[in-house]
């Protein structure tokens, strides 16, 4: 059914079982047998599909989407991006920095907190600043005042305020949850400092559909309503996964309208996930089996909490091609790591035929946080990374990494 946008219309998401299928089932533009491993795969085929939907989002509702940095910062596929984006929102002065080297329109940034010498650095590579709290702003603002000068420009400047509703099924990713540190709650927000203040950010959504975001706006408009049309923009923040089959688009473009016909602001999205969400693989070769107390596990050359640590903080299980879940087909294994980890485990998973020394494991979804969060524990070596081409297929190595990635981190 198409909804008033024109965009196929889906009021619920898929279950959990049928999601994993979708990303379990991705159809492969590689080979992954020409690949030395570990090694992620980001496909440009891929990415594009998520990019021209999020382009259709920003003409239907006339809005503004910016890359969030910290959930895929491949910095090669920028120009690519940029064709589609109108920016990127940072969280630190090297994101902002990579940013506005790389990616080269809107900067937008945010931190809980910021330091006078990261103050200095951030006026010089961000387009907006916004503050975690009034007290960082009056702190901080003869800095910007002078930077702005000197640099002959205009930096917006913006608020994070909390609105004080949750809708994250996750605690530790819940910005909104009690006692939380982000956001400027409405019995502490300062009236009488909006003086030059051009924008509001909130941020309180991780992977959900647009019918979170219309509750959220609903307590955005109950709280912050005088508030809201003094401002020249409103960035709706993260976790729309706008690009996940199943999201109820029309919603979201019919939210967007709606609040800026009503308010007259600008309106930003930064979603990260949603911008290279299925667009990416983790290829790893199985360099051991062994019998465990109560069935097989296939040691891979690919470490979890060095190449896939949100396997473990989130938690959840990553999707294998052509695997299900344990049990389900003839052979199970659970799959482990390289590292002195006990718990190097990325998840039991059951396959048709058995696994052996030298099997390819092609985990999916491995774009989004996975490459921005590893690290070099026990001395792993990081996972290199290639992209696939647009249109021709062929694999380009973009990155391999080796000692003195993992040396110069120390000291």
């Amino acid at each position: 059914m198409l909804g008033e946008s024109g965009i196929s219309s889906h009021s619920h998401l898929m279950p959990g079982n049928e999601q994993n299928k979708i990303k379990a089932g991705n159809r492969l533009n590689f080979n992954p047998d020409s690949i030395a491993t570990p090694c992620f795969v980001v496909d440009e085929n891929l990415l594009v599909k998520n990019l021209d939907l999020l382009l259709l989002v920003k003409k239907r509702a006339g809005c503004k989407i910016l890359l969030a940095l910290k959930c895929f910062a491949m910095f090669r596929v920028f120009p690519l991006v940029g064709e589609y984006l109108d920016g990127v929102c940072a969280s630190s002065p090297h994101e902002a920095r990579l940013g506005r080297e790389e990616f080269k329109k809107e900067v937008h940034t945010f931190a809980a907190a910021y330091s006078p010498r990261d103050m200095e650095e951030l006026c010089r590579t961000s387009d907006h600043l916004i503050f975690n709290s009034f007290s960082q702003l009056e702190g901080l603002k003869p800095i910007i005042d002078q930077q702005s000068r000197r640099l002959e420009r205009r930096i917006h400047l913006g608020i994070r305020i909390n609105p004080e509703h949750s809708e994250g099924t996750t605690p530790l990713y819940d910005p909104c949850s009690p006692g939380s540190r982000l956001g400027v709650r409405r019995e502490n927000f300062r009236t009488d400092m909006m003086d030059g203040l051009a924008g509001l950010h909130w941020h309180n959504l991780c992977e959900q559909d647009a019918d979170c975001l219309k509750r959220t706006v609903e307590a955005v408009e109950l709280r912050f309503g005088d508030i809201i049309p003094k401002m020249e923009y409103v960035n709706f923040g993260g976790g729309h996964h706008i690009t996940r089959p199943g999201y109820d688009i029309p919603l979201l473009i019919r939210t967007i309208k709606e609040f800026k016909k009503r308010w007259g602001v600008e309106i930003y999205l930064e979603p990260g996930e949603a911008v290279a969400l299925n667009a990416g693989f983790l290829v790893a070769t199985v360099l051991d089996i062994i019998d465990g107390e109560d069935m097989k596990i296939a040691i891979m050359d690919a470490c979890v909490p060095a190449h896939m640590p949100d396997v473990m903080e989130m938690p959840y299980r990553p999707g294998i091609i052509g695997s299900a879940e344990a049990g389900e087909k003839a052979h199970t294994y659970r799959i482990g790591g390289l590292s002195c980890l006990a718990g190097d485990v990325a998840g039991t998973y059951s396959f048709d035929e058995p696994l052996g020394v030298g099997s390819k494991l092609i985990f999916t979804d491995m774009a989004i946080y996975t490459m921005v969060k590893t690290n070099t524990f026990n001395g792993v070596k990081l996972p290199s990374i290639a992209l696939v081409k647009r249109g021709d297929w062929g694999i380009e190595m973009v990155r391999e990494f080796g000692y003195e990635d993992f040396k110069s981190r120390l000291s």
